[in-house]
């Protein structure tokens, strides 16, 4: 009885943990979880214009993605050249795609997952297709889709039990898709505000830093 009671214990130290990081982020972000135009939410930014980069991984430095997270081990996946999506009326548009593999420690030691994918398209209404299918095909196999934004939903995912939370971003000519994962043997209640608080701030930070500031806002072709 003493040993399950210090389990016990333990589980709930942990969640709580989690729990303080994710109320505290979600305080600035709006953590993901109401919904789109309540108060706090984040809005969807204006319309940019995105370059690609080699070093995607390097995008995630700097302050932590959350109160209590740092960010471990990395792995840069960029591909240079273009390719080829299918797009509206039997279009071939072209993108370039990068992406980051990252580890994350929690405020317990515990490991966490994060990956990012952003697509740079060479025009804007390609990337907004693209997203608006992916949108469409995730409403109808009903994956729980919850609207972020006008420009972003995010879903629950899950990696063999492994609780997680995707987010799916549109702006101007970039695609971005983020996905995170809890430790293993974690429940989805435990870290469902957290694994939102990590995905929007990263999805933010990637599409900052990705974006041509000196650039004006692209319109759709």
């Amino acid at each position: 009885m003493r040993r399950s009671r210090g389990a016990e214990l333990g589980r709930a130290r942990v969640a709580a943990l989690i729990a303080s990081a994710a109320v505290a982020v979600s305080g600035c972000s709006g953590g993901g979880q109401e919904e789109a135009g309540a108060p706090g939410k984040p809005a969807a930014r204006a319309p940019g214009v995105h370059s690609w980069t080699g070093s995607p991984c390097d995008l995630l430095a700097g302050a932590p993605l959350a109160r209590g997270f740092t960010v471990g081990s990395t792995t840069d996946s960029a591909d240079p050249d273009a390719q080829e999506d299918i797009g509206e009326n039997g279009a071939r548009p072209r993108y370039r795609q990068t992406g980051c593999l990252a580890d994350l420690t929690g405020p317990d030691g515990a490991l966490w997952k994060l990956s990012t994918t952003a697509a740079v398209y060479e025009d804007v209404g390609p990337a907004r297709h693209a997203y608006r299918v992916k949108e469409d095909l995730d409403r109808a196999h009903g994956r729980g889709t919850q609207r972020v934004h006008d420009a972003a939903y995010a879903k629950p995912v899950d990696d063999q039990g492994r609780p997680g939370r995707t987010l799916l971003l549109w702006n101007g000519d970039l695609l971005l898709s983020v996905t995170a994962y809890g430790p293993y043997g974690s429940k989805e209640h435990e870290v469902r505000g957290a694994l939102g608080s990590i995905v929007e701030n990263t999805a933010r930070r990637m599409e900052d830093e990705l974006r041509d500031g000196d650039a004006p806002s692209p319109t759709a072709s």
